[in-house]
């Protein structure tokens, strides 16, 4: 998959794309009803498939120091995104010049004259140009005016309402992984580099691939039975973990991060990627009288975890 991030230079095969128009933050069921839409209709046209996406996040640009609340770093977005065949992604700098253009310019500038995009899909609740003043029928008319496609999307919805970013936060907030990837449509995940830390995990058995989770949604502190993905390094493969994601109370942590404990694993993982995925919520965090206690407490933590995740 190619990256484009300038819609001013850009080479020929950057251009004529079928795109789809969004954020794509947890890249969910409901985004990948758009992206098939556009797939589907750059295959009609002979045109790759391309996602037009925003870094930062419009919302972190016009509103910085606000809670955390991406599902994904970009990096993770554009990973999920090459898995599901998309082509080229153009991941433009949002920045005070483009928020300023008006929702014609935006189209005239960027869809038609920079990327050259043949077809454009979004959803029915998409806003476009400065102050969002842009709706999803401008674009059409727009694109009539300049002889590109569009196509608008209905919301999706779910067993139990609609697919949104908004509906996943708030079921990874409330330790409901398993509602969240219902909705995404696969296991929610963060991804990393893994850290140095206190390395305190060595000393009582249970070491861990320390990650940060700054920049992004805090999932419910706790305990979590996990997958893991290494995803470079020598020891690239897939496993079975217990996570332990927040403060760590027991020991007086001040920064939350995600701590995994990666079963039947020997070998050093500093500096490699990690997609850690929580699959099920086990406890809340927690403070003991002991090491002794804390530790019989992890022991039945990953007998547990092994149990969720044999058993699929």
């Amino acid at each position: 998959m190619r990256i484009v991030r300038d819609y001013t230079y850009l080479e020929d095969r950057d251009r004529g794309a079928s795109v789809a128009i969004g954020n794509f933050d947890g890249v969910h069921l409901g985004h990948r009803t758009v992206i098939d839409i556009a797939r589907k209709a750059g295959e009609a046209c002979g045109a790759p498939l391309g996602i037009l996406t925003f870094n930062p996040h419009p919302r972190e640009f016009f509103s910085p120091g606000q809670t955390p609340f991406r599902l994904m770093s970009p990096e993770a977005r554009a990973h999920r995104l090459e898995k599901i065949g998309v082509d080229t992604l153009y991941e433009l700098n949002f920045n005070a010049a483009l928020s300023a253009l008006s929702p014609e310019t935006f189209t005239r500038n960027v869809i038609h004259e920079g990327l050259g995009l043949r077809h454009v899909v979004v959803g029915a609740d998409f806003c476009f140009g400065k102050g969002r003043a842009g709706n999803a029928t401008d674009l059409v008319r727009f694109g009539e005016e300049m002889g590109f496609g569009v196509t608008i999307v209905e919301l999706v919805k779910g067993g139990n309402g609609e697919v949104s970013s908004t509906a996943i936060r708030a079921a990874l907030s409330d330790g409901r992984p398993r509602d969240a990837a219902a909705m995404l449509g696969h296991w929610h995940r963060i991804e990393g580099e893994v850290i140095g830390g206190e390395q305190r995990g060595r000393t009582l058995g249970y070491p861990t691939a320390n990650m940060s989770i700054e920049g992004l949604h805090q999932p419910r502190f706790g305990v979590y039975a996990v997958l893991v993905d290494v995803l470079t390094g020598p020891h690239a493969g897939n496993y079975h973990g217990a996570a332990s994601l927040g403060l760590r109370p027991m020991f007086n942590g001040e920064q939350p991060n995600l701590e995994t404990f990666i079963f039947d694993f020997s070998g050093d993982l500093y500096g490699a990627q990690l997609s850690v995925a929580l699959v099920e919520y086990l406890r809340p965090e927690e403070t003991f009288d002991s090491l002794d206690a804390f530790i019989a407490r992890m022991d039945d933590d990953c007998a547990r975890a092994r149990r969720v995740l044999e058993a699929g």
